[in-house]
């Protein structure tokens, strides 16, 4: 028997659609703001999963210049029918106040690793869209739809359309067929056809610590839609000791050996000694994260087994269990012709002009472009945290010759909550180590007063951070064998969604290599290497 371990995806991987070709399983998740769009895991067996796709890889495909933190990619759906993968989409430009622009989009592929098609403009009515293809042949696409109107509920229900295929588009009228239960906020819908019932399973409560999973089924597919006797299927918030929080936004999967799995959003907040359970519950700097649970049946229903909690660890199914080779090396030495899946950037993707492999082979060199607080162009190549323990070092070479420029490492959630040790200029002390922290759009430079002065023979500084669950610190080498901390301790918990101001936001601390300029003289900094390097092993990485 295999057991298979929660969360499957760790760190940054929420609003899991999951969909099977043949005996393999794939897994796409949201990315937001991040460059390339979207990621599609791949698994043999529902408890190994490797990333092996970014689909939107093209400006053509995502132009998400200038987006909003948190806007961008949400809630990707990932079908596979008619013998090629379909991917539907929504690019959201405006997340605050009345309105959210969202522009939802198609995309196909033969293979999950392809190139993916260029993209078929859907609608802009509400965000979550999933494409049901029935088995009349006909194919229908589901989104939430978005209500403006002061003194309305934003939610008003969830809207189905037909779509045609041979004439790419949207056709006939779209109808409302789910307003969804009083907890409101329903979301991200997925169809099914199962044993002559259709099935709507939707994400309700939104996507924080009340958040839920909620099926209803219909013999019709424009309904009536008829809510699960024990509703919700799957949540945390009756559960508040669950280390597996926020469980919600999930998609079903039925596997060739006929077992049905849930796969879900979760959270896991870092403990709170001393302080109330329910109120905050907890903050989770690795971001909203993707479990799994098995499904049983009974009277054509639906139940997660044991109740409708999720479980630290299930019984996996009767798959024989196949492993694969780590898709991120511990120390990426630039050594290849293309980055690793796992680093992206934000909002466009960084052309040679920006980062590039080539022009000083062995080295990701970055030209110096905005500032972390820009919406549109930056310097700037990252990881997500996947750990609570994990230690992150690179290598640099970097000569500015004034304070406007500057490169290093960064440990980064959103454009208003970082922090930065980054190599700078000084003008009476010349090359400098500088730590600079960006709360809530609220700034400080903690070594103001002494800044860390490089000798003017060192060519290469090594910087290094240390995540330790609740806290993280920077160190510093000239020689990469002696090091020093700087002495400033950073709480994690700022760098998660629970955290930030105004709340709705949706990714997770990300740390990588940046470089900026904003002279405009474009100045690169050299980065040798990248070392991302996990303390704990997934059965014992907890808070």
């Amino acid at each position: 028997m295999t057991i298979i371990q929660n969360p499957i995806l760790t760190g940054f991987n929420p609003d899991p659609s999951i969909c099977r070709a043949g005996e393999d399983y794939y897994i796409a998740v949201s990315t937001f703001e991040w460059f390339p769009g979207v990621g599609i895991y791949h698994s043999k067996d529902l408890k190994n999963w490797r990333l092996v796709s970014r689909p939107l890889n093209r400006v053509s495909q995502l132009n998400m210049m200038g987006n909003p933190d948190s806007g961008g990619v949400w809630a990707p759906a990932l079908s596979y029918h008619d013998n090629q993968f379909w991917l539907i989409y929504t690019d959201v430009k405006v997340v605050d106040g009345q309105w959210k622009d969202c522009h939802n989009y198609l995309v196909t592929c033969d293979t999950i690793d392809g190139v993916w098609s260029e993209p078929i403009y859907l609608n802009s009515s509400g965000f979550d869209p999933s494409l049901f293809h029935d088995d009349n042949g006909k194919k229908y696409l589901v989104n939430m739809l978005w209500d403006q109107r002061v003194d309305h509920h934003n939610f008003y229900g969830i809207v189905l359309q037909e779509y045609s295929v041979p004439e790419q588009k949207l056709v006939g009228k779209r109808e409302i067929i789910f307003k969804g239960t009083e907890v409101k906020l329903t979301e991200a819908p997925h169809l099914y056809k199962i044993n002559g019932f259709y099935y709507l399973l939707t994400a309700e409560g939104g996507t924080k610590y009340d958040h839920q999973a909620t099926i209803a089924r219909s013999e019709n597919l424009h309904g009536p839609y008829e809510v699960h006797p024990d509703n919700p299927l799957i949540t945390s918030f009756p559960y508040p000791k669950n280390p597996l929080q926020k469980a919600g936004h999930a998609s079903i999967v039925r596997t060739h050996t006929d077992e049905w799995f849930l796969v879900h959003l979760t959270g896991r907040p870092l403990s709170q000694p001393n302080k109330p359970l329910l109120d905050p519950r907890g903050y989770c700097p690795l971001g909203r994260e993707t479990a799994i649970q098995r499904l049983e049946w009974k009277n054509d229903w639906p139940y997660v087994p044991g109740g409708n909690q999720p479980s630290l660890q299930i019984e996996g199914p009767t798959i024989k269990e196949v492993t694969w080779q780590s898709d991120y090396a511990v120390k990426d030495d630039f050594d290849t012709d293309s980055l690793n899946l796992h680093f992206q950037s934000l909002r466009i993707p960084l052309d040679n002009k920006i980062a590039t492999l080539k022009d000083n082979p062995g080295h990701l060199r970055l030209y110096g472009r905005e500032s972390l607080t820009s919406r549109f162009t930056q310097a700037f190549i990252a990881r997500r945290w996947q750990h609570f323990h994990f230690t992150a070092e690179t290598k640099v070479s970097f000569y500015p010759t004034n304070f406007q420029q500057a490169a290093g490492l960064v440990n980064y959630y959103n454009t208003q909550n970082w922090s930065a040790l980054q190599i700078t200029a000084d003008e009476n002390k010349g090359r400098i180590l500088d730590l600079t922290i960006c709360d809530n759009f609220v700034f400080q430079q903690p070594l103001r007063n002494e800044p860390i002065v490089i000798p003017k023979e060192v060519e290469y500084i090594y910087l290094r951070c240390d995540v330790n669950a609740h806290i993280y610190n920077y160190h510093y080498s000239f020689d990469g064998e002696r090091w020093e901390e700087i002495p400033v301790t950073l709480p994690s918990h700022k760098l998660s969604d629970d955290y930030i101001r105004g709340g709705g936001f949706f990714t997770g601390a990300f740390v990588g290599m940046q470089c900026q300029d904003t002279s405009g003289q474009q100045l690169h900094a050299d980065f040798d290497y990248f070392i991302y390097e996990a303390e704990d092993s997934p059965e014992v990485d907890r808070p």
